[in-house]
């Protein structure tokens, strides 16, 4: 039986029939059957959801030569999906797709150039300048480079679309009420291990595990969008947004500061800076000094990316954003 024959036989609610066929076309060679499982025991898209299993479907695919396989099976292998976080081990299966695949060449080529330890940690970070203490505030100029910076914006471009929030009543995705640019989330199989090491930066730079933090998320600003008074920590959340990053990824266009409208604190990030503040109290209450905007973009494009930082651990599959 065939890929098709399984999408047919999913169609038709016959689920265990179509795990068979693609099983059945993988053995047969074909790695993109094998990828396909991977993809329905990932998502749990009518199969239980299946992380290990997941892993297995996507090893045979890379061995098939699947080179889409072989760099999510990268990604997962690195932050943990389905096994225990294995660095080196990415390092290694990257290293072996980038013989033989063009995008693996360049993410290997990037990787290469930060200086990292063998765990996948950097060696120096950029100093953390305070801007304020309530709240907590500082910046730290230089903290991407500016290929990194295209690397999220790459990551992530294809899945813009407009901003949406979850409706605390419905627990439903609705437009943003007030957010008016676009937003992509780079989920557990979109991050590419230079992204990894990019998030391994900010949890140092933030003190906290990289394990605390949601996906990483690219907004795009065009002139007349903004992001009005807002606190990023959410009423009720039992696993607070106790901090937020934010990575400035371009420059040159007019307008967009990121303004704390209680002390009026007002930051024009340069691209490759991060902007890092507290969201919450000492008694984990959202912190009402907090409250930030992002000003009318005037001319010009802009580019940031987010990570909202939990107090514990959280669990990216549970949360949408893969």
């Amino acid at each position: 039986m065939t890929r098709d024959d399984a999408d047919a036989l999913l169609a038709r609610g016959q689920t265990e029939a179509a795990i068979a066929a693609l099983t059945a076309a993988g053995r047969g060679g074909d790695g993109r059957a094998w990828f396909r499982l991977a993809i329905l025991r990932l998502t749990g898209d009518r199969i239980a959801r299946d992380l290990p299993g997941a892993r297995a479907a996507l090893a045979a695919a890379r061995i098939a030569g699947d080179p889409d396989a072989a760099l999510m099976e990268v990604a997962l292998t690195a932050n943990g999906t389905g096994a225990p976080r294995d660095w080196r081990g990415a390092v290694t299966l990257l290293e072996a797709a980038a013989r033989r695949d063009r995008v693996a060449q360049a993410h290997l080529a990037l990787l290469t150039a930060m200086d990292l330890d063998a765990d996948g940690l950097p060696r120096r970070l950029p100093e953390l300048r305070p801007l304020s203490t309530a709240p907590r505030i500082g910046i730290a100029h230089g903290f991407l480079t500016a290929a990194e910076g295209r690397h999220i914006v790459e990551a992530a471009a294809e899945l813009l679309e407009p901003s949406m929030v979850v409706d605390p009543r419905t627990g439903r995705q609705v437009p943003h009420p007030i957010r008016t640019s676009r937003s992509a989330a780079i989920g557990p199989t979109r991050e590419t291990l230079p992204i990894q090491a990019i998030l391994r930066r900010i949890a140092l730079l933030s003190d906290t595990g990289v394990e605390q933090g949601e996906p990483l998320t690219l907004l795009d600003y065009r002139p007349g969008q903004e992001y009005r008074p807002h606190h990023d920590a959410i009423p009720g959340l039992a696993n607070q947004r106790i901090a937020t990053v934010l990575l400035y990824l371009n420059q040159g266009y007019a307008g967009g500061a990121t303004r704390f409208t209680r002390s009026g604190l007002t930051i024009e990030g340069r691209g490759g800076d991060a902007l890092v503040f507290g969201n919450t109290l000492p008694d984990g209450r959202p912190d009402p000094d907090a409250e930030h905007a992002g000003l009318p973009v005037i001319e010009g494009h802009k580019l940031l990316a987010t990570r909202w930082i939990r107090g514990a651990p959280i669990d990216p599959w549970t949360m949408g954003g893969s």
